[in-house]
């Protein structure tokens, strides 16, 4: 069994059908979500969702790499990252996904 994407229009169609919402209002209120997800984050919050996980920035210091092709060392300035823990309900979904996925043939 492999793995498929899920696209954000393929989530809003099964979402409007669930709820009885037209797809319009059904994607505008998800991308409400994610921006505002986006904007917490860029103001450096924490979004946390019980059972579901933590979304969360930070501060990846600068760091020297190197030009595999040329050797050159160069400096990596630092920048922020945005990290996700998962929650403990997710966790456990996740893991049964994979029991599953290791007993296909």
């Amino acid at each position: 069994m492999a793995n498929r994407t899920i696209t954000k229009r393929e989530l809003c169609e099964r979402i409007a059908k669930k709820t009885g919402y037209a797809q319009v209002v059904t994607k505008e209120v998800i991308q409400l979500f994610l921006d505002e997800i986006t904007a917490e984050l860029a103001k450096g919050n924490r979004m946390e969702f019980r059972n579901f996980g933590v979304f969360d920035t930070r501060l990846q210091p600068a760091r020297k790499a190197r030009n595999p092709r040329t050797d050159e060392v160069v400096e990596v300035p630092p920048k922020a990252v945005v990290s996700f823990k998962v929650g403990k309900n997710m966790q456990k979904k996740a893991q049964a996904a994979l029991f599953i996925l290791q007993q296909a043939p």
